[in-house]
């Protein structure tokens, strides 16, 4: 009864609706941004502990500096913890245009979309961020030169670490989902496969430190994410044809 209702609705009531669901998650988000605010000096604290360990020494540069660090973590925090109540109400408006096969690959999208970013996030801190914050404070000793991070730098540097590698373990959801679509193809994946390879190494070398080492530990778990990429892919489609050509033999 209820979905018979909203796919009777109005364009003027979908905006309404829309505004209605926008508005409950900015206050969320502005509720969410005052939390952050209220532990923004621990989370920069964390983040500059793990620089300390390899010898960085922080200074900020401006009078605002830090203040506006505290600022940039409690939003980032804010919209990490509004994050769920963002999906849950974008699913709830676009729910009643669905059929159910989409209902059941939206969620799915959107849950282990969220799971990857997560395991992509820990994985930069667990086993980039070492390798890149030893190899880059290292490169100044024996020289005489004194390293003093700007803090502002610092904070920029690890979020946008943390969020390549987020986005970069998105891809197995990503090509899946353009898969089931039907916007992208398996076999177009499986062609261009080094063509793809080539640039993974290039992207490698663009966000990583000019170590090899460095750019292969970034390069192997992309081009294994690629790969796994392929392989569900390919699992899914076997599965829609079988399921294909069990329909037609049910209908002889």
């Amino acid at each position: 009864m209820r979905r018979q209702k909203e796919k009777n609705m109005t364009l003027s009531g979908h905006l309404r609706e829309l505004r209605n669901r926008l508005v409950i998650c900015l206050v969320c988000l502005v509720a969410s941004f005052l939390v952050g605010l209220h532990f923004a000096p621990d989370l920069i604290d964390f983040l500059t502990d793990i620089g300390k360990e390899y010898g960085y020494v922080y200074v900020y540069i401006a009078p605002q500096e830090l203040l506006m660090q505290y600022f940039s973590v409690a939003l980032l925090a804010g919209v990490c913890i509004t994050l769920p109540v963002i999906l849950y109400h974008t699913w709830a408006f676009v729910q009643p245009g669905l059929r159910k096969n989409e209902n059941i690959l939206f969620l799915l999208a959107m849950f282990f979309g969220l799971v990857c970013f997560v395991v992509g996030i820990l994985f930069a801190y667990r086993v980039m961020l070492p390798f890149m914050l030893y190899f880059l404070i290292n490169i100044s000793k024996g020289r005489g030169i004194t390293a003093s991070i700007s803090v502002q730098n610092y904070v920029t540097f690890l979020l946008t670490i943390f969020l390549i590698f987020g986005v970069v373990f998105e891809l197995p959801v990503l090509s899946v989902l353009l898969t089931q679509l039907g916007l992208l193809k398996v076999k177009w994946m499986k062609t261009g496969r080094r063509f793809v390879i080539v640039l993974i190494f290039f992207l490698a070398a663009v966000i990583t430190p000019p170590d090899i080492v460095s750019q292969i530990m970034v390069a192997i778990p992309m081009i294994g994410l690629y790969e796994l990429s392929i392989l569900i892919s390919s699992l899914l489609l076997r599965l829609r044809r079988r399921k294909k050509r069990a329909d037609g033999d049910e209908e002889l």
